[in-house]
């Protein structure tokens, strides 16, 4: 990368890590903190938690393709003040439908799609999946960090200050876009990155990708659920100060870390994927049973460990699978349609969660999300093992009409090639390939500017 590409990659992480904190660091005191709210109840507080979740889904889509009429950092602008806007409502909130009010602000602020967008277009295609992969390390980042110093913050400054923080740090993200990223007007690669009308039928209908997309749904719905009652449990039941929890989310999530690992390389590299998989949704599933149970405080700390290898090995393996299945030139679609169902999924366990916390108490949350997810591991066992495919894509010189259907038709029979696509409009070419079988001789001299 060069000294521009290098700046406004790690801008846009940063951006996405102060998005993502201000979104999260809550997530690990508000089941508590907001109990003193008026009105506030269980079922009230969980929609409290979930609700942006509402928002986030129902607006990341359009935002996206907002951004392809209006521009990149100007969608993402009017992304940050809204949430700025929630941030502050938050702040100011003494009843819990305010609280509410201001979180579905925050998660209007609807910026993802836009932002990977914008990052495909400030860099150049041969360092674009290393700037994907830093942007993805700040996300997984934001995760681990809210959980780790939400409650040592909240024990600074209570729960207003940590939405006052929100607020500056979405300030600190309009500085970032407008000044350390540059204005781009060159959309490449727009269908990889951004959502398409036109393929939004296809990628619903597809049955492999529909598995991908409820698994992400019931992995951060069961996330939101959790959290609407382990933090009041591990105050009541454990004696465990709220202060206190940083250092046992600290324990695991590091620890989950080095466990998520050889499952990680096992899924990618062994080919071993659809049996890692069915695994860790059992793993999510016996975990999420068991933690009702657990007679001390260490158990349950082992417990929350192995959720949180089953979480983190299907966060990371999740976008890549849907990567390889998106349609062939539609991966902006299937990941846009991916995020939303994650987003859904966030809301309903927060709405779900608190709604079984208040009627059925944490037995209830902890049963429902285990048996869901034993259940969909049966779902899983009945779908076929996803084939070992990489996506490429590369610009093309200007060609005449005859010339792009004779390329197609040559790259089309090239071995190794699953898919493939041509866009005249872009002039771009999308492939689907099989690293292991690709003639990369014969592509190479067919396409001399493909980055392998």
């Amino acid at each position: 990368m060069d000294l521009l590409e290098r700046r406004s990659v790690l801008a846009l992480a940063m951006i996405y890590l102060f998005r993502m904190l201000g979104l999260f660091l809550i997530m690990p005191v508000i089941s508590v903190a907001a109990d003193g709210l008026t009105g506030a109840d269980a079922a009230l507080i969980g929609t409290a938690i979930g609700i942006y979740g509402l928002t986030q889904a129902s607006l990341q889509i359009p935002m996206g393709m907002w951004s392809d009429k209006i521009g990149r950092k100007r969608v993402i602008v009017i992304g940050l003040l809204l949430f700025a806007t929630g941030s502050l409502i938050c702040a100011n909130a003494n009843d819990i439908n305010v609280l509410i009010i201001g979180r579905a602000v925050q998660g209007a602020g609807a910026i993802a799609s836009t932002l990977m967008a914008l990052l495909s277009d400030v860099t150049r295609e041969q360092n674009r999946t290393k700037a994907m992969a830093i942007v993805g390390i700040s996300i997984g980042a934001s995760f681990m960090l809210s959980l780790v110093l939400g409650p040592w913050v909240f024990d600074l400054v209570g729960l207003s200050g940590l939405f006052y923080l929100s607020f500056v740090l979405s300030l600190v993200g309009i500085v970032l876009i407008v000044f350390a990223v540059p204005n781009s007007v060159q959309h490449t690669f727009r269908r990889d990155t951004t959502p398409s009308l036109l393929a939004l039928g296809l990628v619903l209908k597809d049955s492999k990708l529909r598995f991908l997309n409820v698994s992400v749904l019931l992995l951060h719905g069961s996330l939101t659920a959790l959290f609407v009652t382990v933090p009041g449990l591990l105050i009541h039941q454990y004696g465990l100060a709220l202060s206190q929890h940083s250092w046992l989310y600290l324990a695991v999530m590091g620890f989950a870390f080095v466990g998520m690992l050889p499952l990680v390389i096992v899924a990618e590299s062994k080919g071993k994927m659809k049996g890692v998989l069915v695994t860790v949704i059992v793993l999510l599933g016996l975990s999420s049973i068991l933690l009702q149970w657990a007679p001390y405080l260490w158990v349950f700390g082992l417990l929350l460990w192995v959720y949180f290898v089953g979480f983190n090995s299907l966060e990371a393996t999740l976008p890549s699978l849907v990567s390889k299945l998106a349609p062939v030139g539609y991966r902006g679609t299937a990941m846009g349609v991916f995020s939303t169902h994650q987003f859904m999924g966030s809301f309903l366990g927060g709405v779900g969660g608190g709604w079984l916390l208040q009627h059925h108490s944490n037995s209830g949350v902890f049963w429902v999300v285990g048996v869901v997810f034993l259940a969909w591991s049966l779902v899983g066992l009945a779908q076929p093992a996803p084939p070992q495919l990489s996506s490429l894509a590369f610009s093309l010189p200007n060609m005449t009409a005859d010339e792009i259907t004779k390329l197609a038709d040559q790259l089309s029979k090239i071995q190794g090639v699953e898919g493939m696509q041509i866009f005249k409009d872009e002039q771009t070419a999308y492939l689907k390939i099989d690293k292991k079988l690709l003639d990369k001789d014969t592509l190479m001299r067919l396409a001399p500017q493909v980055i392998l």
